[in-house]
């Protein structure tokens, strides 16, 4: 079983993959279609500009195959940007269309009285009692760092939310397709044991 995660040019790749190491799973950090498609799931890191993201995996042919892999049920899960980037699209710096593998566009925060980007430790608060990814954990705080906040369509997505002077979009997933607005990987124990979740779910995942 082997974790791969995404080579665009634009992911914080080596925090992802030492988390990844550290809950003892296989990994492989790559760009390559035939090895994404083998793997048992899939992490979308990003870290930058939503329409440079999608310029890389766009040039790259990256932008079909996360919606090959999505399609073909294989578990994925975007981290930070990465999350935005599974929605429709964003506002940043104009209009950007994005995977459109979740229904949303992601929008700056406001200007007011709190600082942007949001930067810092944030409580999370479950929306979904039933989910596998929360399962066996308790509500604690994660590790933010955006500019950029997803509004969703469709409600049902949310699993987990923080509060920073509005609703923050935190954890969404729907079917295979999962997102973390926050840095798992730097997250003390709670990040680790959300990201541990979403890799059990690739556990059975057969490659193809």
């Amino acid at each position: 079983m082997t974790i791969a995660i995404v080579d665009y040019g634009m992911g914080n790749l080596h925090s992802v993959s030492k988390a990844v190491e550290r809950l003892g799973y296989d990994y492989l950090i790559t760009g390559d279609e035939v090895e994404i498609m083998r793997s048992s799931s899939v992490l979308l890191p990003g870290v930058g500009a939503f329409g440079d993201a999608m310029n890389h995996l766009r040039d790259t042919g990256l932008d079909l195959v996360m919606r090959r892999a999505a399609g073909e049920g294989k578990p994925l899960l975007g981290i930070c940007l990465g999350m935005q980037l599974l929605f429709d699209g964003s506002h940043e710096h104009g209009e950007n269309e994005g995977l459109g593998l979740l229904p949303g566009r992601a929008v700056r925060f406001e200007a007011g009285e709190l600082k942007v980007p949001h930067m810092g430790w944030n409580r999370l608060n479950f929306t979904r009692a039933d989910e596998p990814m929360l399962d066996g954990l308790e509500q604690g705080h994660v590790y933010f760092v955006h500019s950029y906040h997803v509004e969703l369509t469709e409600p049902n997505d949310l699993i987990a939310s923080a509060d920073y002077g509005l609703p923050v979009t935190a954890i969404v997933g729907r079917d295979n397709v999962y997102g973390m607005q926050f840095h798992p990987e730097k997250s003390g124990e709670l990040g680790m044991s959300l990201l541990r979740n979403f890799l059990k779910l690739s556990e059975g995942q057969a490659s193809v």
